[in-house]
This record gives structure tokens, C-alpha cells and sequence, in this order.
């Protein structure tokens, strides 16, 4: 999964992150819609993650 496809994915993103990562809260993964580089960039800068390393994260996912 890319970023471009998490808008029409975002539960499935949402419960994927979740259980890799128990410290996010689901006002983390409160999405908006035309928000979606706001919510990225916050949850990139809560895990402590580069913008590679974010990149990877969600391609694994």
C-alpha cells in the first residue's frame, strides 16, 4: 500500500498500524478528508520515522 492508496484504505491501514505499533490512539488515526498529508506527517513524527523509513513502513503494511 502506497500513501495515494491509503484514502480509499484507511481502516485497513488504521488496523494494520495499530497492531504494529500499540502506542497510537485511534485521535492518531483520526483521518479527514483533503488532510490526508497532515495525518501522515503526524503519525511519521510520533513513530520517530524518516521519510524513507515511513515510506517502508507503509508499503509493508
Amino acid at each position: 500500500m502506497n500513501t495515494r492508496q491509503l484514502e480509499g484504505n484507511w481502516e485497513e491501514f488504521k488496523g494494520k498500524i495499530k497492531q504494529k505499533f500499540a502506542n497510537l490512539t485511534d485521535d492518531d488515526l483520526l483521518y479527514e478528508e483533503g488532510k490526508r498529508d497532515e495525518i501522515l506527517g503526524k503519525l511519521q513524527q510520533k513513530l520517530g520515522k524518516s521519510d524513507e523509513e515511513f515510506e517502508k513502513l507503509i508499503e509493508e503494511l
